[in-house]
């Protein structure tokens, strides 16, 4: 009996202590993903090298994107570096995604988190759009964002 009512006032302290570490001191306001984004340098820009805009593919072909980055540098995700970012590959999206969080990764937004500069993808048969967005080493979009401009490609049978 004892031990169980030790154990539940142990779990009872560190949940307080949490709910305070989550709190900042003076203005007592809840720390926000905000804390976790990085600014962009003024200047910075992302940008699809290649595929070029209004480009053709034939159905099957392997279809390499080269990533292109100015005024910052490239970093793995978790990889806590100033001024860096990696590459989040958004294919098709009419929605972006939330800039004040996570990128979330599906089969078309592609996480780069090792730090690459190009990719190999295969697309369906079709009209796609291709976009970069730059992630810190949380995944969360800078600030302000540093989205590339939409590319569209077609793919033929």
């Amino acid at each position: 009996m004892e031990i169980v009512m030790t154990f539940r006032a142990l779990t009872w302290i560190l949940m307080l202590g949490m709910v305070g570490q989550a709190y900042s001191g003076e203005k007592g306001t809840a720390k926000g993903p905000e804390n976790f984004i990085s600014k962009s340098p003024e200047g910075a820009t992302v940008f699809i090298i290649q595929p070029l805009d209004g480009e053709n593919f034939q159905s099957g072909e392997s279809i390499d994107v080269l990533f292109g980055l100015k005024g910052m540098g490239i970093a793995p995700a978790g990889v806590p570096v100033d001024n860096t970012g990696h590459h989040h590959l958004l294919i098709d999206q009419t929605v972006l995604p939330d800039f004040g969080k996570a990128i979330p990764a599906s089969a078309n937004i592609i996480h780069y988190g090792k730090g690459q500069t190009q990719s190999s993808i295969r697309l369906e048969p079709g009209k796609h759009s291709l976009q970069l967005l730059l992630g810190n080493h949380y995944h969360i979009p800078h600030d302000p964002p540093l989205l590339s401009e939409k590319i569209e490609i077609e793919i033929y049978d």
